[in-house]
């Protein structure tokens, strides 16, 4: 008896682990078209009926992963915000002890390289928005998103000992940014001062740039090694602002 009921546990077990397992494999490949569709029709690309029809599943049966479009939207981004905080901030933690025109160079060349590994996310998140998206309040993703708007932050506060002097009649103050932001960067950064957070939004404008174009195949017909473009860039705006770099 005991070890009858012992092997219906086991069975309910494993079965109950194949379901689970096949759950999570369907609603990866539900993504994984999601984006797929994306890339080659656009963000208004992204049905339910879609997805199912590539699929070959029943309109109804995707209705049991995601209930609404806007709920896979909001999924989406907040997997391809994480993921590109992720890659970032591994990306920043290699450089640890290093001067900070390497550890910039790191998160950037971090930034550039997930995004050219994941250009239908890049496009989901930095591209045009979803027709009719409804993101849920706070944001889709508000905290994957800051993470990166932290690490941001990170790259200004290596800068700042060597660019404070450019900043003396900088007119921000604190009310000029989104009180979510300060939450993250404020307690990581004490030192960092209101000029030295926009610091970090325009360092983002000179690294979003070119991998925007790179990404959207801009630079296709124009260049042969992108990332010379990107590197050359790159060393100028550490020279710009007048980092120093090791001989």
């Amino acid at each position: 008896m005991t070890a009858t009921i012992g092997t219906a546990g086991a069975t309910g077990r494993g079965s109950t682990g194949r379901r689970e397992r096949l759950r999570a494999e369907t609603t990866a490949e539900i993504k994984g078209v999601a984006l797929r569709l994306m890339a080659t029709g656009g963000p208004d690309a992204i049905t339910l009926r879609a997805i199912a029809r590539e699929m070959g599943m029943t309109a109804n049966a995707i209705y049991g992963y995601f209930a609404t479009r806007d709920d896979l939207v909001t999924t989406l981004i907040n997997d391809v915000y994480t993921a590109l905080a992720d890659a970032v901030d591994a990306a920043w933690a290699s450089s640890a002890g290093a001067d900070a025109a390497a550890r910039i160079g790191a998160w950037a060349h971090g930034f550039r390289d997930w995004a050219l590994a994941n250009p239908e996310g890049f496009r989901l998140v930095y591209g045009d928005p979803v027709p009719g998206y409804q993101a849920p309040s706070g944001g889709a993703a508000p905290d994957a998103a800051r993470r990166t708007c932290t690490g941001l932050a990170a790259l200004a506060d290596a800068a700042w000992p060597h660019v404070r002097h450019q900043y003396a009649d900088s007119r921000f103050d604190w009310a000029d940014f989104d009180p979510g932001l300060l939450d993250k960067v404020r307690p990581a950064f004490p030192d960092l001062p209101p000029a030295g957070v926009a610091l970090a939004l325009r360092l983002w404008g000179h690294l979003h740039g070119l991998v925007s174009l790179e990404v959207y195949g801009h630079l296709r017909s124009q260049l042969a090694a992108p990332d010379k473009l990107f590197e050359e860039e790159l060393n100028q705006l550490v020279r710009t602002l007048g980092i120093p770099r090791p001989a």
